[in-house]
């Protein structure tokens, strides 16, 4: 059992039946030596992220969740296509609203891990960082500017980051999932 102190980023535990993730935690003192958790937390099924408190007297439930490796076929009108990677047949569909903002960071063929909640695949999980090709990048110009300079670049996957001046088209870069910064050029 879990007690409200217990959450903390990234823990997973059960509210109502259903599987929820910690995504910020913050203790806060209030009158008379009361602490509660002011919390934001992410349903895992149907992705919906909002704040909660949470008192001392709240314990809850450790979530049993189990992982499996998945692969992404492709996306269409906000849905998106996976499969089980040992086992293409074992085919299972999330939406955008499930996946939240790592959406935009897939690409076809790419293995990831699902996230199984009562033997059902309720949730992906992309690695932290990962590998993009640039395919539309403007010319960095340089010039008069007061800090260094920075371009956005739209990479093969759609999404659009901040790279230096030197990121070209063709350039492979890494790129943080949870914030979508440039990370670093790759080659």
């Amino acid at each position: 059992m879990l007690s409200y102190f217990d959450l903390r980023k990234g823990v997973k535990f059960v509210l109502d039946g259903e599987p929820y993730e910690v995504l910020e935690f913050q203790q806060i003192g209030k009158a008379q030596d009361v602490f509660v958790a002011k919390t934001k937390i992410r349903n895992l099924i149907n992705g919906k992220v909002f704040d909660r408190n949470f008192h001392k007297d709240d314990v809850f439930e450790e979530t049993e969740l189990d992982k499996v490796e998945a692969k992404f076929i492709y996306g269409h009108r906000g849905k998106f296509i996976f499969a089980e990677a040992k086992d293409p047949s074992k085919r299972f569909e999330l939406t955008e609203e499930q996946i939240g903002s790592f959406a935009k960071f897939l690409k076809p063929n790419q293995i990831l891990t699902g996230i199984k909640f009562q033997g059902k695949i309720v949730n992906i999980v992309l690695p932290i960082k990962i590998n993009l090709k640039v395919v539309e990048a403007p010319p960095g110009l340089k010039g008069d500017r007061a800090q260094a300079g920075n371009k956005p670049v739209v990479l093969e996957t759609g999404a659009t980051t901040n790279a230096p001046l030197f990121v070209e088209e063709g350039d492979i870069i890494e790129v943080n999932t949870e914030t979508g910064e440039y990370v670093r050029r790759i080659k």
